[in-house]
């Protein structure tokens, strides 16, 4: 669960106080406070590049077998 999911919920489910909250995760009590005034819920991460994964590697096994048997 991320860190922001994880500070929600210690303060406003189980309302354990801020310092609590820093002192358990090890962070400073500013952060705690930073991340529960903030709007947002979760951190957006940019969207991954899957482009320069369609260039697979064969295996040694399938090169031997295109090279017409000869394991390198």
């Amino acid at each position: 669960m991320a860190l922001l999911g994880i500070i929600r919920r210690c303060h406003l489910r189980d309302q354990i106080p801020l310092r609590e909250i820093a002192k358990r995760l090890g962070i400073s009590r500013n952060t705690v406070r930073r991340y529960l005034r903030s709007e947002i819920t979760e951190p957006a991460y940019p969207e991954p590049n899957h482009q320069r994964h369609r260039s697979i590697r064969l295996p040694a096994f399938r090169l031997a077998q295109n090279r017409g048997g000869q394991i390198p």
